[in-house]
C-alpha cells in the first residue's frame, strides 16, 4: 500500500531490511505491524517462524522489503533447528539494513548469540539498528536510558528504536528513521504488493498459528503443515492440509477429545482465511504421524523447508 504521496520529483528508494532477534522477541508481530497486515504468524510457541517470510510496504517514493526471519536457534541440535539457523544466516547475506530486535531493558546470552552474528567480518558496513521492543512493559520508562548507553557500548548502532510494535505512532516513527537507509533505486515490486509468499503457503501457516496457539504447551515444537491440495474456483478456495506430527500421542493431542481440538484449528483457520482473502474457504485437516521428520533433511526439503 502506498500512505503517503511522495514528493514531486523524489528519487525512488527500495532495499531490503531483515528483522532478527531471539526467538519470541515480537519480531512477527513487527512485522506484521510495518507491512500494515498480517504477513507472518505469531505465537507465544518458540519457532513459530520457520521461514524467510517477506513483507512489502511502499511509503511515499520508498519501498520497505521487510524479511522476518526465525528466531536463531541454540538449544537443539535437529536438523530442523539447523535449517532454521541457516535461513537466518542467509538472509543477512543480502539485505541493506538490519533490524535488530531485543526487548526493551534486556539483553541475555540468545540475544548476544544474535548480536555476535551481527558483528560478522560479512555484516560489517552495513548499518543495524537497535530495535527495544516492547517498551510499554517497562515499569518505568526512564530505566532504558542506562540500558541503551549499556547497549551503545557492545554495538556502534546505526540508530537506536525505543518503541511498541503494538503502537501505530511507534511503527510510522520507525518506518521514517529506516527510509534514509534504503538504497535509491527503483522499487522491485508492484506499488500495491504486500508480500511475495503465495496464497498456499499462507494458508499452512495459518493454520499452524492455530495449531500453536490452540495447544500450548502441550504439543512439543516437532509439527507441521503440509498442504495436499489448493485449488481456487472462483471466490472459493478448497484447501486440504496434514498435520505432521512425530508420535501418537502427539496426534492426541492435536485431535482433542471427540476431535473438538481439530475442528476448531480447523473453523479458527477457515475464518482468518476468509477475512484474510475475502473468500469462501472449504478447509479439511488430518493428522499424519511421522516419526523423526524434525531430524530428516529428505523430509525437511519435502515440507518445504528451505
Amino acid at each position: 500500500m502506498n500512505d503517503t504521496t511522495p514528493a514531486a520529483g523524489a528519487p525512488q528508494r527500495c532495499g531490503l531490511v531483515a528483522i532478527v532477534g531471539r526467538p519470541n522477541v515480537g519480531k512477527s508481530t513487527l512485522m506484521n505491524a510495518l507491512v500494515g497486515q498480517k504477513i507472518s504468524i505469531t505465537s507465544n510457541k518458540a519457532q513459530t517462524t520457520r521461514h524467510r517470510i517477506t513483507g512489502i510496504r511502499t511509503r511515499g517514493p520508498a519501498q520497505f522489503v521487510f524479511v522476518d526471519t526465525p528466531g536463531f536457534q541454540d538449544k537443539h541440535a535437529a536438523a530442523l533447528n539447523r535449517t532454521l539457523n541457516r535461513t537466518v544466516l542467509s538472509s543477512l547475506g543480502d539485505v541493506d539494513v538490519v533490524l535488530f530486535v531485543v526487548e526493551a531493558g534486556r539483553f541475555g546470552q540468545p540475544d548476544a548469540k544474535v548480536l555476535a552474528l551481527l558483528q560478522a567480518e560479512s555484516m560489517q558496513g552495513k548499518p543495524v539498528l537497535l530495535v527495544a521492543n516492547k517498551l510499554d512493559t517497562l515499569a518505568r520508562r526512564q530505566d532504558v536510558l542506562p540500558w541503551l548507553k549499556q547497549m551503545q557500548e557492545r554495538q556502534a548502532f546505526a540508530e537506536f528504536v525505543p518503541m511498541s510494535a503494538t503502537r501505530e505512532a511507534d511503527v510510522e516513527r520507525l518506518l521514517g528513521i529506516v527510509e534514509p537507509y534504503l538504497p535509491q533505486q527503483p522499487w522491485l515490486y508492484e506499488e500495491d504488493a504486500l508480500t511475495d509468499r503465495s496464497e498456499r503457503f499462507l494458508a499452512g501457516e495459518l493454520i499452524r498459528e492455530k495449531l500453536f496457539r490452540l495447544t500450548g504447551d502441550e504439543l512439543p515444537y516437532a509439527c507441521t503443515v503440509v498442504i495436499e491440495k489448493f485449488e481456487e474456483e472462483g471466490n472459493l478456495r478448497r484447501i486440504a492440509a496434514s498435520i505432521v506430527v512425530e508420535r501418537d500421542a502427539h496426534k492426541g493431542m492435536v485431535i482433542g477429545e471427540g476431535g473438538e481440538r481439530l475442528k476448531r484449528i480447523g473453523s479458527e483457520a477457515r475464518q482468518e482465511l476468509e477475512r484474510l482473502w475475502d473468500a469462501k474457504v472449504f478447509l479439511e485437516l488430518w493428522v499424519k504421524v511421522r516419526s523423526g521428520w524434525a531430524d530428516d533433511e529428505a523430509h525437511l526439503r519435502s515440507y518445504g523447508y528451505e
